[in-house]
């Protein structure tokens, strides 16, 4: 099966993108290649972008305070396990201390670094990291792997309270959600949304086996969503196919 995902609103965006680039940072840094190392510094940097927005770090904060308020709404909840929702509360209670306590930005305090600085200037550039224009970082990618690694994952340490944050509050969002069955006839499918509730994001799963590539749209009305298949130059063709596939949907 593989899952896509499908944000409706700007802030859940951001966060799938940021989660997205921490997964890829993640695998870049257990690596032991230099070209490795370089695009796993090339995502630091993106990470930095991406959380630039002034207001990310307030809103998380809220979003965890909110999420802190809901859960200690179920004690007493006969039907739920105190012990799962004080693990859930801690895990909570520990990304929004962590990001309380970060100053400033995620990686704000990397901009104080000249040496990354000047990588970061010129990393977007085709080429611009060349050994004759950055002969200092032409000179770290020859490092051991282990050295590499060990200054990789002290400059990444500033982001890891974003990333925590990240987790707890995509993994309660995709936990809201209840996974049920649907058929796109024709290749097509819309569904109305309930007015009164709010929905955050889609969560779809076809069949690896299908090879469909789904065309997701979506508002706090409705959903639809229409399957494609790739044609042998990587064109979009609409499928005219009956197909089930698994619809979550969270709020």
């Amino acid at each position: 099966m593989i899952l896509y995902e499908y944000p409706f609103n700007e802030s859940i965006r951001t966060m799938l993108r940021l989660e997205h680039l921490f997964d890829r940072l993640g695998q870049l840094i257990e690596r032991d290649a230099p070209v490795d190392h370089h695009y796993a510094l090339a995502t630091i940097f993106e990470v930095m972008d991406v959380a630039s927005r002034a207001d990310l770090k307030s809103d998380l904060l809220k979003d965890l305070e909110r999420q802190k308020v809901q859960l200690n709404g179920y004690r007493g909840n006969p039907s739920i396990s105190e012990a799962a929702l004080e693990a859930v509360l801690a895990r909570v209670d520990q990304a929004f201390n962590g990001l309380n306590q970060l100053p400033g930005k995620a990686g704000a305090v990397l901009t104080g670094n000249e040496w990354l600085m000047s990588i970061r200037s010129r990393i977007s550039i085709p080429g611009g990291t060349c050994e004759f224009d950055l002969p200092g970082y032409y000179a770290w990618q020859k490092h051991d792997p282990q050295r590499r690694r060990a200054d990789l994952l002290h400059w990444a340490s500033s982001l890891m309270p974003l990333a925590q944050a990240l987790s707890v509050l995509l993994g309660l969002l995709r936990d809201s959600g209840v996974p049920h069955k649907v058929v796109a006839t024709g290749g097509q499918f819309q569904q109305s949304l309930p007015q009164g509730r709010v929905y955050h994001l889609l969560r779809l799963r076809l069949p690896q086996t299908h090879d469909f590539v789904p065309e997701i749209s979506g508002h706090r009305l409705m959903v639809s969503i229409r399957l494609m298949r790739q044609d042998a130059e990587g064109r979009l063709k609409a499928s005219a196919e009956d197909t089930s596939f698994e619809l979550t949907l969270c709020a």
